[in-house]
């Protein structure tokens, strides 16, 4: 396991060598999407009006507090679950060039060929840490499709070593939760095994 730091914009060379299991902590444009955002873009083909190209989404419905004139704070930023987001993602990173996911949980096929394709990568931000996350956000600096409601819109947002992030799916597919499901579902089976054994006077 290695621990990196990407600074946005990121390019495929800058990610190449990471790997599944790896840490990251990203600096720089982080922009909210959610599944509205998604489904607008691959479904009804409205463009993201904010350019994520070679930059992070974090698939998250944050709580901001309105400062007036134009002004926002970040006071609490969850990951929501990342699976929601899987059958529009392969598109979503085609249409985007998005570089960096970040979410709650593991990704699919849609988002292993994603990554593999387009060179990007899922990272998972630890759920339970939404105020902590809020202090990486130094800066909203836009905000849009309000009209979808404060958790869907797109909340454009400078950060300062957001993580750590573990890096999910890879450039090159792997795909960290489907490897673990192999390891796990082993020991499981060797666990049953075991009890069954022990405990084979019960009828």
């Amino acid at each position: 396991m290695k621990t990196w730091t990407l600074t946005t914009p990121v390019s495929a060379e800058d990610i190449q060598d990471i790997r599944v299991g790896d840490v990251v902590y990203v600096t720089g444009r982080v922009v909210t999407c959610r599944d509205i955002a998604h489904r607008r873009l691959v479904e009804y083909g409205q463009p993201l009006p904010v350019d994520v190209k070679d930059k992070a989404i974090f698939h998250a419905g944050p709580i901001v507090k309105d400062l007036g004139d134009n002004k926002y704070q970040m006071v609490s930023i969850g990951p929501t679950t990342s699976m929601r987001m899987e059958k529009f993602e392969k598109e979503f990173v085609r249409l985007t060039g998005v570089r960096l996911i970040i979410g709650k949980g593991g990704m699919g096929k849609n988002t292993e060929e994603a990554c593999k394709e387009y060179k990007a990568l899922h990272l998972v931000y630890p759920a339970g840490n939404a105020v902590h996350a809020a202090v990486k956000f130094k800066q909203i600096v836009d905000v849009q499709w309000k009209e979808s409601g404060m958790p869907e819109s797109l909340w454009v947002s400078d950060v300062e070593n957001l993580g750590p992030l573990i890096v999910s799916i890879d450039t090159q597919g792997n795909n960290l939760f489907e490897k673990n499901k192999v390891v796990f579902n082993k020991r499981k089976d060797e666990e049953m095994e075991r009890i069954t054994k022990e405990l084979k006077f019960i009828k």
